[in-house]
């Protein structure tokens, strides 16, 4: 278990690949839940229709295997990380990876072109009004 010192947090956006039926997005989601459990890793996977936004937070070593494993991912395109840096406290520290879908359809898009706190307050924005699923 990591302490409130060493958390880290990652947020990326990406393109489900064009290839990809919608379904793979349940898949994503109910793998990753079983791996972040292991990983001692939290966070939030935003969908829109074709773009993931993923929040994620836990310790240095443990999110950079991770986002090595997504940057691979055939699955996942145009990986983009909006920012890395330390949490004070985890945001979503009841689930292992909760999801939701976003109405606004170029909301992630948007995000894709912040980077560091800009990219922050616009996910902790978007994530407000979301109904989220653990």
């Amino acid at each position: 278990m990591h302490t409130s010192t060493d958390i880290q947090e990652i947020i990326y956006v990406s393109t489900l690949a064009a290839d990809e039926p919608l379904r793979a997005v349940a898949d994503i989601a109910a793998k990753s839940r079983t791996a972040n459990r292991r990983r001692d890793i939290t966070g939030l996977l935003v969908f829109d229709g074709m773009n993931f936004c993923q929040q994620l937070e836990g310790g240095a070593q443990e999110l950079a295997e991770l986002m090595a494993h997504i940057q691979k991912d055939p699955r996942h395109t145009q990986v983009t990380v909006v920012h890395r840096g330390p949490l004070d406290k985890r945001r979503f520290w009841n689930f292992s990876l909760g999801y939701t879908s976003a109405e606004d359809i170029e909301a992630l898009e948007r995000l894709r072109q912040l980077q560091g706190q800009p990219a922050v307050d616009a996910f902790v924005a978007l994530i407000c009004g979301l109904d989220v699923n653990g």
